[in-house]
């Protein structure tokens, strides 16, 4: 089947996900990436060998990880995750890293090139792929949520800065150079952002939000595609320029039209978890190398290995170091969601094995034990939260902050 068919069945897969999450709703609360994934597999060739992998399909899925990841900048509130929790959520990440480093230079027998490529993908957590499930469920409004986007902005970031200064190519002084560069021009892009925009500004944003113009999106669309091309620019991951562009889009529209950035942003959302998103998780899912898996073997052994490391290597200092207004069912909640991974460990083994650094088998296993924690930990960690939220009140967002430890 050619690519136009591909596309059509990905966007079939897509209709048809929500609606088994709402059928199977009755009886347990499924993320609808679950099925997005699981369909993927199913019409990947190998299982039913429908749809295939292309140039025009694998560039929609790329825009589609690069949106999910631009919604995850957005929604960071700085104001709400600063102090405490903010200096908790970096502690803990940096364990993560010293901790994923550590553990898989004993597995690839002291491999170094290997060992960055799966100790960076073990430390990741996937904020996007969370962040809905989070405002599905009523928890993104409460303390829990403030401490889950805290630890998942920098589960989400830290792994990007780290694929930028260790898996650049580059020797990690020039690669850090690079990225104070960079960082340097996204501050800048900040300052402006947090200028007060001129009345006209706000004016077209309100004129045209029903309208053909639909100036908004369309600006945010441009930040959005500037801050790709500048990180591509400076051989950056453009995930990377995906997390700033969420972050610039929030300063701007909340500080511009304060009054319109929700109905701006449910516009974006529609656009990305409407089209864009999905069609990343199904396509990573017709992607997916499952035969590797099937034919048994090491790669086999090693899925359940990887699986428990996500739990160890980027759950248990998220645990340790959670806030300690956190209730325990709170906590454990977090370390689920917290070792919930998939689209930056696609992205990394994909660097691994293009740079004939990972086996493909390695990379299926690291793959296959994401896709699985994408199955399975969000779950656990809402059936959790739910025990959590009848056995103790919630704390409004913000509530329990404190500035020292």
């Amino acid at each position: 089947m050619g690519q136009a068919g591909t596309l059509i069945l990905v966007m079939a897969a897509a209709v048809v996900a929500p609606l088994l999450a709402h059928g199977v709703g009755r009886w347990a609360r499924i993320p609808v990436v679950i099925f997005e994934i699981v369909l993927g597999i199913l019409i990947g060739p190998d299982v039913l060998g429908w749809a295939h992998g292309g140039e025009v399909v694998d560039v929609l899925s790329d825009l589609g990880l690069s949106m999910l990841i631009f919604l995850a900048g957005y929604e960071i509130e700085f104001a709400a995750i600063k102090g405490d929790t903010l200096r908790r959520s970096v502690a803990a990440w940096v364990v993560s890293l010293a901790l994923g480093l550590a553990i898989a230079l004993a597995l690839t027998g002291l491999d170094l090139a290997r060992t960055v490529i799966i100790g960076t993908a073990l430390t990741s957590t996937a904020l996007g792929t969370v962040l809905p499930i989070l405002r599905d469920s009523g928890d993104l409004d409460g303390r829990f949520g403030t401490v889950m986007l805290a630890f998942g902005a920098v589960g989400e970031f830290g792994p990007i800065i780290a694929m930028a200064v260790l898996l650049s190519g580059r020797s990690p002084g020039t690669a850090t150079v690079v990225l104070a560069v960079f960082a340097a021009i996204t501050a800048a892009a900040v300052f402006w952002a947090l200028r007060p925009r001129p009345p006209w500004f706000s004016q077209v944003i309100r004129t045209t939000l029903h309208t053909s113009g639909q100036f908004a999106v369309r600006f945010v669309m441009l930040l959005l595609v500037a801050m790709l091309a500048l990180s591509q620019a400076f051989g950056l991951d453009v995930l990377l320029g995906a997390f700033a562009a969420g972050l610039l889009t929030r300063l701007v529209l909340v500080g511009a039209a304060p009054e319109s950035s929700e109905e701006v942003l449910e516009k974006v959302e529609a656009m990305g978890f409407g089209f864009l998103v999905p069609l990343f998780f199904i396509v990573t899912g017709i992607e997916f190398d499952l035969a590797s898996l099937l034919d048994g073997g090491r790669t086999l052994l090693l899925l359940p290995v990887f699986l428990v490391l996500f739990l160890v290597v980027r759950g248990l200092p998220a645990y340790f170091l959670a806030p300690r207004d956190l209730s325990p069912l709170s906590r454990r909640a977090l370390t689920v969601y917290s070792a919930t991974c998939l689209p930056l460990v696609v992205a990394i083994t994909a660097i691994g094995v293009d740079d004939g650094v990972l086996a493909q088998s390695d990379a299926a296993a690291l793959v296959g034990a994401a896709m699985i924690s994408v199955l399975v930990f969000p779950l656990v960690a809402m059936r959790l939260r739910a025990r959590a939220r009848g056995t103790a009140p919630e704390l409004p967002r913000g509530a329990g902050e404190t500035e020292t430890w």
